[in-house]
């Protein structure tokens, strides 16, 4: 085994500490006998029980609504190739998604990634510069979408020439997601044990082939839960769209104007003439996310596991 690969240098940072015993899990009614002796700790057991249960029924309830309202409303001539306003079809809003979605993710990821290296790897512990960044970073995802929106018709539609195009609300959507990027890396990678990072330069690398080499593949799992957030921002997003890509039902190239699958449901409901069709789409919306989620956990899983066989054959 080599002696810079990620296993070696796990194994090396765990020699010598202690074996930890096995910790039997204690259900809810296990601990009734304690909490009699402190009922505030019962009163925030009962209160945290009591959240999970109403956000799993919520849930439930929604996705339930919203498949009973919507598979009855599924036609074949909804997935023409061309729109039209008797088929209401949905297709070229699925492509305009999927577009949007690699569009965004091309101009984001390297930059949101590239910064939060440098913050968490980098730049000096407790600067003023790094305290700025996070502050801005965290400032910028409080901001409501529709700013987004506007902010990206006066630069990429107007200023830069764009007009509505996949490209300005592309990069519009690229600027929006861009804070949630930085800031899942950064902690993904401010989680990575210091264990690791020692006995990389214990073993003689540098810090880029320690940040390259162990670090970002550590890291890995928690980096791809904020792109799977931001995949589920993009999808669900209109107030943005609407003034940066346009709303024409259409196909859409680099530079044309076109309306995603949420834009598409959005115009649907707010008509009043297609409502059945736009519970329809809502199904489709949501088998999407649903789709891109596990592809992006299916990935993660493959790049964690052929990163593992890669070092044990080393």
């Amino acid at each position: 085994m080599s002696r810079n690969t990620p296993e070696y240098i796990r194994k090396r940072a765990g020699e010598g500490a202690a074996p930890r015993k096995g910790i039997r899990a204690v259900g809810f009614l296990g601990r009734l006998p304690a909490y009699r002796k402190h009922p505030a700790s019962l009163a925030a057991a009962l209160a945290t029980h009591l959240g999970a249960a109403v956000t799993v029924l919520v849930l439930g309830f929604l996705i339930v609504y919203i498949l009973a309202k919507g598979i009855p409303n599924l036609k074949p001539e909804m997935f023409s190739p061309t729109y039209t306003s008797d088929n209401q079809s949905m297709l070229p809003a699925i492509l305009n998604t999927c577009t949007m979605t690699l569009l965004s993710l091309l101009a984001a990821v390297p930059f949101g990634i590239g910064s939060a290296v440098y913050l968490a790897e980098y730049a000096p512990k407790g600067s003023g510069l790094v305290r700025l960044v996070r502050m801005t970073t965290e400032t910028l995802q409080g901001i409501p979408s529709i700013v987004y929106g506007l902010f990206g018709k006066l630069l990429f539609s107007d200023a830069l020439h764009f007009g509505y195009s996949m490209l300005s609300g592309g990069l519009t959507m690229a600027i929006m997601i861009l804070p949630l990027i930085m800031r899942t890396t950064e902690e993904a990678l401010l989680c990575v044990p210091d264990m690791y990072r020692e006995g990389s330069f214990g073993l003689g690398a540098g810090r880029l082939r320690t940040v390259m080499r162990i670090v970002l593949p550590t890291a890995v799992p928690g980096i791809l839960s904020g792109i799977i957030l931001a995949i589920g921002r993009i999808v669900g997003e209109t107030a943005a769209l609407m003034y940066t890509s346009g709303t024409v039902a259409q196909a859409a190239g680099l530079f044309d104007s076109g309306s995603t699958l949420a834009l598409h449901m959005y115009k649907q409901a707010s008509e009043g003439l297609y409502t059945r069709q736009a519970y329809a789409t809502s199904v489709v919306l949501l088998a999407l996310v649903l789709v891109i989620n596990f592809v992006s956990g299916r990935i993660a899983r493959w790049i964690t596991k052929g990163r593992q066989t890669h070092d044990q054959q080393v």
